[in-house]
């Protein structure tokens, strides 16, 4: 799809690498940040939450979900030390990606799937309506990252982030166009949600609606992030740059 693109076409995504705040030190920090954070989401879904729910096979869930996190802390840890991630900065950034999607959106959407199914709360659902509840939620958010992708890719051979590209009424029109479909997708994922709540609960706490709402639209909000972060990823996978070296500078492709 972006084979015949060449670097000019990506230049504006250096942007927040150049700035710095996509720079090599900078992850490192967030990174270790990020295991405190990551410890502290996952002690929430476990103990407040978990423990609370009878959402059907939330223990295998939260098994799977406690591996993987417990994997990416390690990797953070570890790609935040200087002499590991100047020799490896495509995959410190590949992890920084799985820690920000994990953190913002996996995490928070097991939460609010937990808390649709809090146990003593008057409910009339069934493990199988549940389970197509949630499939019906991943189908939505698939649709959200394939939209928000073509879109981007559109953008992309259209010259959108060539460096000086300016963003004149044309353009601006195009681009508030191109996030209907993303936008559509996500709406209708908010309003079947508060549907299926509705459905279900005969009372439900207003702060836990909330919470809800909040978890999944978190959760549709980082597959629209997604999209350009595997685009920078392939950046630096295929052009030099977009990579930094070894004294912190970055690269050009001469």
């Amino acid at each position: 799809m972006f084979a015949k693109l060449t670097v000019k076409d990506f230049e504006v995504l250096r942007g927040p690498l150049e700035s710095g705040r996509q720079s090599p030190p900078a992850l490192a920090g967030a990174l270790i940040l990020s295991v405190f954070l990551q410890a502290l989401l996952f002690a929430l879904e476990y103990f407040m939450v978990g423990n609370a729910t009878v959402y059907p096979y939330k223990d295998e869930i939260l098994k799977v979900h406690l591996w993987i996190t417990a994997g990416i802390m390690v990797l953070s840890l570890i790609y935040a030390i200087p002499a590991v991630y100047k020799r490896s900065g495509k995959i410190q950034y590949l992890l920084s990606i799985l820690v920000s999607q994990n953190l913002f959106s996996v995490s928070f959407f097991i939460c609010a799937l937990f808390l649709i199914a809090l146990e003593g709360e008057d409910m009339s659902f069934t493990s199988e309506s549940l389970l197509n509840f949630t499939y019906i939620l991943l189908l939505l958010g698939l649709l959200i990252f394939i939209a928000t992708f073509v879109r981007f890719a559109i953008l992309l051979r259209n010259g959108h982030y060539r460096k000086g590209s300016k963003k004149d009424v044309l353009r601006g029109r195009f681009e508030t166009k191109s996030y209907i479909p993303a936008a559509v997708f996500c709406g209708i994922g908010l309003v079947f949600v508060i549907q299926y709540i509705a459905r279900t609960s005969v009372i439900i706490d207003v702060d836990i609606m909330i919470a809800i709402v909040i978890g999944i639209l978190l959760f549709f909000v980082m597959l629209f992030i997604l999209p350009e972060q595997l685009v920078i990823l392939y950046c630096k996978f295929r052009f030099k740059s977009f990579n930094f070296d070894k004294r912190g500078y970055m690269k050009s492709e001469d």
